[in-house]
């Protein structure tokens, strides 16, 4: 077989392994529908259930990187602490390991059939949880298949002179494997792929099992250079979670690299007495090695936060998902305090909607994206609340109100679904910013700054809104209707402002799509301020 078939044969089955993989995680997460959020907010009241979920997750997603993003995400929301995610990372490494098991299972004969049945699922029916599976069932094949091609175009390198020179150097110099295995992670950004090859080469006798275990552990490392380039530019939570997982496996390598000949044997011993076949061997090895560093390292959790914390130094904006005022037992007590407590939770959602607002203006003004993640975060955590609040709101419904509670009770049910509202238009002025970046629509100096002064009215409507709402007030909540219709008589302006720019030739006619929809949010966000004012003015009558 010629060299070039060899190398289409490698990069061919190394391009449908990574589909394989990346097809069934999704399809896995799509079986279990939306529930991996859930089962770490839940599920991680401490670190060995942490570790639980972490290993649940990873499994359903088939990406280890995949799990600690998720937990970076949840750290960021206030819904985990750092010593939390700490559990789910090192659940997620045991987690990646299923994947060298199912490789394995060496079922590279069937990989078509699984294919055929997988595509049979996902064309031949309509109904949607038979697609998910179909899709489950396709990439598990196309990884089996991918592995097949990936072994016959390796094949030939045990061959080679050189290869085995390099080999030989491996064994002699295991730092030199890991910083092999750490490489090769790197480039492919997916150590289920390192792994998968690692098994192909021991298993054409290209490598011996000196020289691919601490290829092994580079593996590891490599794994953790995607969490990092993902925290690069995000948030303080976000960098230490990644540095958490970077020392985790790196002191994991170390120690293994201490006892690395009496852990070669032990690992000669199971695949003798086992008769496990190559791949398996190398299951094997990774999973021990995973299980072990977890097993030493859990204890040490607290010092390991401590140690990212005092690396990383400084405050982070924490956004805080959870309702903390919405008491059930209240419930049965006294309407009237349960009703005070859901106007507090209300107040607080309030409060992050103006945030967010301030997020999406510094985003357009700026262009920062450390803002735009925070305003979706800030949306993500009003929606949160919305059905929370809404949902108190319905319990405390059933309680026979007086007519008093009953008005009070409507306001803050209509209120909630104004600042829902309100948070619905901040993401939509995020998303026509990040449509005016992608698409490099530009906007006039003069449009900017029109575009700053709306905002600062609007935020300012908006939080005399909650101010009234807050102490009654009804001086206040007038104030804020005649500052709304400010707004009105602004967004008018700012349209004809707009179209004498575009005849001047000063904006772009892309860009009074972009602007004119911007200005359409504010003046909306407006409307739903005036709701909330009228409503105070109406019950302070």
């Amino acid at each position: 077989m010629e060299l070039r078939d060899l190398i289409f044969m490698f990069v061919g089955g190394l391009a449908i392994f990574l589909f394989g993989i990346k097809y069934m995680g999704d399809g896995l997460q799509k079986v279990a529908g939306d529930k991996l959020r859930d089962i770490l907010d839940k599920f991680t009241s401490n670190p060995i259930m942490g570790v639980l979920a972490g290993i649940v997750v990873t499994i359903l997603l088939q990406t280890s990187t995949g799990t600690t993003v998720l937990a970076i995400g949840l750290v960021n929301a206030g819904f985990m602490t750092l010593r939390q995610s700490i559990g789910v990372i090192m659940g997620a490494n045991i987690g990646t390991t299923v994947t060298a098991f199912i490789i394995g299972l060496n079922i590279s004969d069937y990989a078509l059939p699984i294919v055929a049945v997988g595509t049979f699922l996902i064309f031949f029916f309509k109904n949607k949880k038979a697609n998910n599976y179909g899709q489950v069932f396709f990439g598990f094949g196309a990884l089996f298949y991918g592995l097949n091609l990936m072994g016959d175009g390796l094949r030939p390198l045990r061959e080679l002179e050189a290869f085995a020179e390099l080999t030989v150097n491996m064994s002699a110099n295991p730092l030199l494997g890991v910083l092999i295995g750490t490489i090769f992670t790197v480039s492919v950004q997916s150590s289920s792929a390192a792994i998968g090859l690692l098994q192909q080469l021991f298993a054409q006798g290209a490598l011996d099992l000196d020289a691919a275990l601490p290829v092994l552990f580079g593996d590891n490392i490599g794994t953790t250079i995607t969490a990092v380039l993902a925290s690069l530019g995000a948030s303080i939570a976000a960098k230490r979670a990644a540095l958490t997982h970077v020392i985790f496996n790196v002191v994991g390598t170390i120690l293994v690299l201490i006892i690395i000949r009496p852990y070669i044997s032990m690992v000669a011993y199971f695949q003798e007495s086992l008769n496990l076949n190559p791949e398996m061997t190398i299951a094997f090895a990774h999973g021990i090695f995973n299980v072990s560093n977890v097993l030493i390292q859990l204890p040490f959790v607290a010092l390991l936060a401590l140690a990212v914390t005092k690396i990383i130094p400084g405050n982070d904006m924490i956004i805080e998902y959870k309702a903390q005022h919405l008491d059930p037992s209240i419930i049965s007590q006294s309407s009237s305090i349960a009703l005070s407590q859901a106007k507090k939770e209300t107040l607080r959602m309030g409060e992050l909607s103006s945030q967010g607002l301030q997020e999406a203006a510094e985003f357009v003004k700026t262009n920062n994206k450390r803002h735009a993640e925070l305003t979706y975060q800030f949306e993500d955590a009003i929606n949160n609340l919305d059905r929370k609040i809404t949902d108190y709101l319905t319990r405390i419904s059933t309680n026979s109100l007086t007519a008093a509670d009953s008005r009070y009770h409507s306001m803050l049910m209509d209120t909630v679904r104004d600042i829902e509202r309100v948070g619905d238009h901040m993401e939509n002025i995020i998303e026509l910013k990040e449509y005016q970046v992608a698409n490099k629509v530009k906007l006039s100096q003069s449009a900017m700054e029109d575009l700053e002064e709306m905002f600062t009215l609007t935020i300012a409507t908006l939080k005399e809104a909650f101010e009234a709402l807050d102490n009654d007030n009804v001086e206040m909540a007038r104030s804020a209707i005649l500052k709304e219709e400010e707004i009105d008589k602004m967004e008018r302006q700012l349209r004809k402002k707009h179209i004498m720019r575009l005849n001047e030739g000063l904006c772009e006619g892309s860009a009074g799509i972009v602007f004119v929809d911007m200005i359409s949010n504010l003046e909306r966000i407006g409307d739903h301020s005036v709701n909330i004012a009228e409503a105070v003015a109406e019950e302070g009558e």
